[in-house]
């Protein structure tokens, strides 16, 4: 089960490394100005999201409200 496991991780790695050189070795027009903008833009509310949803995550658990009810 494992060895199969392992196989199908490494062929998922050589499938991702085949699309990005496929990717970067594209010729064409370079990305204007504005793409790069909206890429920082994207990339940065992204990880800001990701922070805000952690920071709810680790709250509501430290204050008790992932825990099963108590009833009385």
């Amino acid at each position: 089960m494992r060895t199969l496991l392992l196989i199908i991780l490494l062929g998922m790695l050589v499938a991702v490394g085949y699309f990005a050189y496929s990717a970067i070795s594209v010729s064409g027009e370079p990305m204007p100005t504005e793409g790069y903008v909206a890429l920082a833009l994207g990339a940065g509310f992204t990880v800001v999201v990701g922070i805000g949803l952690m920071m709810l995550l680790f709250l509501s658990s430290r204050r008790g409200y992932d825990e099963p009810p108590h009833f009385k």
